[in-house]
């Protein structure tokens, strides 16, 4: 019988992304903030060009705060918070979780959709948002938030192989990745396990939509990129938002206007065409910011963990859409119930600029309905 794995040293971070400005000036962010801000970089331990790097490097900056209590686990005194020159924040806490492993999975479930701490990590941001005051380009807080924690085991008391991970503790691992309390079938443990990573034998990682299970005593670089890839999808979220309201003003406008003047000018149609030129470069914009700001050439395993946590979103939106297509919907599993709200924008639907939400075929009907030009 294999004895279950007591974690001798450990920290879970719970992360929350949120949307705050059209833009951040990363150098007059640092002058105004000065104590506690450091430019952050990827710390290799692999081999990796001198040019793999973010551009701009995001600005890390602590930040006083309280403890919270989760059960038997309470967060470190303070918050991390990391700001990306694209308009995004991440707040992240830091939980002690040295102790058996067996238990995480309540941490997992005190964690999943916490009302405290998201509201805690949003004061935060508010704090922040009034000291950068013109260095933060259009500020607003978007309402919705993008979290996700990764339990980060640097070290078990006793040897342990990180393949057994996914073998001998795949149950309690799949609990922790689905915040789940109960014991969880056999597919649903291969489900949740299915996407893990290892750059050597004393290393691993698991990746699952709302969470990830980090073995190693060096995998500062592998939280980073999670992190980065978080706030990636909490901006393809904001920009499909945006791109939902911009196309049913769009639609309410050309509806309720004859269809007899078109162009820029100063006709009828003209400031509401330059709206919507303007929503189209800002859009633009901030998708090639986000899409360019962590270039990830020439580490290969980062790739990879970045990529895995992309296509874990994009996965478990395409399964829901299947089932939605077929009206077969029903009740979510856990560990899926937040499916809609951490919805990630397809880069065909910026393409085209199609509600991600809906089905193919609901854009050309819609489309249909606009006036054409004469």
């Amino acid at each position: 019988m294999t004895t279950a794995p007591v974690i001798a040293a450990g920290t879970c971070f719970p992360l929350f992304a949120f949307e705050v400005a059209q833009a951040i000036d990363l150098d007059g962010a640092e002058r105004r903030l000065l104590a506690g801000a450091e430019r952050q970089t990827i710390k290799h331990k692999r081999r990796a060009p001198a040019s793999f790097e973010y551009r701009p490097a995001p600005l890390r900056v602590n930040r006083d705060g309280v403890v919270h209590t989760l059960g038997e686990y309470r967060t470190a005194p303070g918050v991390e918070v990391v700001l990306y020159d694209f308009g995004a924040v991440s707040v992240g806490y830091a939980i002690p979780i040295a102790g058996p492993l067996a238990g995480l999975p309540a941490l997992a479930e005190a964690l999943w959709g916490n009302e405290q701490l998201v509201a805690d990590a949003r004061r935060q941001v508010e704090g922040l948002l009034a000291t950068l005051g013109d260095a933060a380009l259009r500020p607003r807080i978007a309402d919705f938030v993008e979290d996700y924690s990764v339990f980060h085991i640097e070290a078990f008391t006793a040897p342990c192989e990180a393949a057994s991970l996914w073998t001998d503790h795949a149950q309690t691992v799949s609990q922790i990745l689905r915040a789940a309390g109960h014991a969880l079938s056999q597919q649903e443990v291969a489900d949740a396990t299915a996407l893990r990573l290892s750059f050597g034998l004393s290393d691993a990682t698991v990746i699952d939509t709302d969470a990830a299970v980090l073995f190693d005593p060096e995998g500062e670089d592998v939280r980073d990129v999670i992190e980065f890839a978080n706030t990636q999808l909490l901006e393809m979220r904001y920009l499909d938002q945006q791109l939902d309201d911009a196309l049913e003003r769009a639609y309410d406008t050309l509806l309720g206007r004859p269809a007899t003047v078109w162009g820029p000018g100063p006709g009828p149609m003209g400031a509401d065409l330059r709206r919507l030129a303007r929503m189209q470069l800002d859009s633009a914009i901030l998708f090639e910011q986000v899409t360019n700001a962590l270039k990830l050439v020439g580490d290969q395993f980062l790739a990879r963990v970045r990529v895995g946590r992309e296509h874990i979103a994009q996965t478990t939106d395409d399964r829901w859409d299947l089932r939605e297509d077929d009206g077969s919907r029903g009740d979510a599993p856990h560990g899926s119930a937040r499916v809609d709200h951490h919805r990630a924008v397809r880069p065909v639907d910026l393409a085209v600029g199609r509600d991600a939400h809906a089905p193919l075929t609901s854009c050309r009907s819609t489309y249909s309905r606009i006036p054409p030009c004469r």
